[in-house]
This record gives C-alpha cells, sequence and structure tokens, in this order.
C-alpha cells in the first residue's frame, strides 16, 4: 500500500507543475486545539478540491495520530534513521488526508548532518510540486529550530483563545518571529470563543496590542466557538469536521477554509517570492 501511494505521489510529481503554498500553524503555549485545527482546517482545504499535505513538525510529540486514531507506519524519524523518501513516509488519514507524522525518538532535524538535511529539503523541494498546500502544524511555542521554519513559510495562522494566558503566549511568540522577519503576513483564529461577541473582542484586542507594541497588521482569519461537539470528537479521535460536519464548529472551519482561499487567491502583494526551500536552506546553513 505504501508503495502503490509513493507510486502515484511519483505520477502526480511527473504531470503537475504547481508551486505549493507553505502554511505554518502555530500558538504560543499548548493546550488552544492548534494541531486540532491544523487537522480540520486541512480537511477543509481538501474539501476545496486543493491537494493537502500536512506536515506534523511537533517532531517526536506529534499529535495527528492520536487525532485520527491511528498508528502511522512511518514517520519523519524514519526518513533520517532509515533513509526513506519523504514519499514512503506519507501517511493516508481520514477521508484521504495526506499527512507525514511526527514520530518519536528525534528531537531535531538541525542537529544532523549536513548530507541528510540538505536530502531532507530535496525531496521536500518536490513535494512542494505536488500539492496546492502544505499545512506544517509547530509545536507549541517556538524554539531555536522551529523558528527557522516559521521565518521560511509563506504565512502564518496563529491559534489563540480568549484567555488572557493564550493571548499574552501568543502575543510573545509573534514578537519572536517579528524580530527576524518583520513583514511575514499573520492570520489569527480565535478558537474556543463562547460566542462571536467574545471572538470579535479578543481579536481586536489583541491586534491592537500587536499594532501598538509591534508596529503590525494581523488579520482574523475567522472565529471558532466553543463547542462540545469538539471534545467529543477528539474523545473519539475523529476530526470534528467528519465526526459531525453540521456543528457550528464544523460550519466554522469550512467558513474559515473558503475565506482562506478566496482572499489569498485575490491577493496581488507578495511580500516575499523566495522559495520555502531557499529560504529554509539559507537558514540551516547559517545555524551551521
Amino acid at each position: 500500500m505504501v508503495n502503490d501511494q509513493a507510486e502515484r505521489l511519483r505520477q502526480r510529481l511527473n504531470s503537475l507543475k504547481t508551486q505549493a503554498k507553505s502554511i505554518a500553524v502555530m500558538s504560543g503555549k499548548g493546550g488552544v486545539g492548534k494541531s486540532n485545527f491544523s487537522l480540520n482546517f486541512s480537511l477543509a482545504l481538501q474539501k476545496e478540491n486543493k491537494r493537502v499535505l500536512l506536515f506534523d513538525l511537533d517532531i517526536g510529540m506529534g499529535n495527528i495520530d492520536i487525532l485520527i486514531g491511528e498508528s502511522s507506519k512511518y514517520s519523519i524519524v524514519d526518513f533520517f534513521q532509515k533513509d526513506l523518501s519523504l514519499t514512503d513516509i506519507i501517511s493516508t488519514g481520514p477521508d484521504g488526508l495526506e499527512y507525514i507524522s511526527g514520530g518519536s525518538g528525534l528531537g531535531t532535524i538541525f542537529q544532523l548532518d549536513e548530507t541528510k538535511f540538505q536530502r531532507f529539503l530535496q525531496q521536500l523541494d518536490l513535494l512542494f510540486k505536488v500539492y496546492d498546500y502544505i499545512i506544517f502544524d509547530m509545536g507549541a511555542g517556538i524554539s531555536e529550530d522551529s523558528l527557522r521554519f516559521l521565518l521560511s513559510v509563506d504565512e502564518i495562522i496563529v491559534i489563540t483563545t480568549p484567555e488572557p494566558t493564550s493571548m499574552t503566549d501568543a502575543y510573545s511568540a509573534i514578537k519572536h518571529v517579528c524580530l527576524n522577519h518583520p513583514t511575514i503576513p499573520f492570520s489569527i483564529v480565535v478558537n474556543r470563543a463562547f460566542n462571536k461577541k467574545v471572538g470579535d473582542s479578543t481579536y481586536s484586542r489583541f491586534a491592537q496590542t500587536i499594532t501598538q507594541f509591534l508596529s503590525r497588521q494581523v488579520s482574523l482569519l475567522g472565529i471558532i466557538p466553543d463547542d462540545s461537539t469538539i471534545m467529543k470528537a477528539v474523545i473519539d479521535q475523529k476530526p470534528v469536521l467528519l465526526y459531525q460536519p453540521n456543528c457550528q464548529a464544523s460550519k466554522a472551519l469550512i467558513t474559515i477554509s473558503k475565506d482562506f482561499i478566496r482572499t489569498k487567491s485575490t491577493d496581488v502583494e507578495v511580500v516575499d517570492s523566495t522559495p520555502f526551500i531557499s529560504k529554509l536552506k539559507n537558514f540551516f546553513m547559517k545555524g551551521r
């Protein structure tokens, strides 16, 4: 089955000449629903006929497998330790979603020797020609390693909740990125909002703080209500979008994906046209 999937990807690679948009999903702290959003957002984009690869970059502590109730045969760890190809380690999850598991037992990919990392970059570059979107589900907070990925992507989606601690930690994470990349676009998702008024107020206060202290503008991607269905779906280890497509959270996620596709397809300003792989390679070399 793995070989068949790898062959399908190779065939797509031969026939497609796209360039995926790279998106990092981050949060200032854990427990705000970041991985859950990454999973369901990926599924929602796929429902809009987009080719999506979800890449769990919380290496060693990934949650995607847990959220879908499956155990991947391979993970990013196997790519480096067993010399498998990236196409070999891509798993197929619910609704046919393709993803790469974060696995366990490997703390970082940046401390590897240059030969292995160059191989990683070369194969990742090929995947960028297969998909429309590559979603990187980052670990909570920011490490020196994850910062390199964050500085390389086309856009960052920040997940926060109305809780003051969540907003404070999210602000700190954005500040850290801005100090190193003053122009990268940020979109905000307010998760677990009791109602739209609370969600709008949370975003308004958050955006005002960022404008005042960081001189940056952040856009509101969407508000996800505090829907008990999400917890039920997590307990059953199923994406809420498939568990209950008509619940309030699922409707919000569908709206977010449609708005994301519509607004990004009409954007005319390109802040940085440098390919993701080139930027990541440069950051890697600087870290040596």
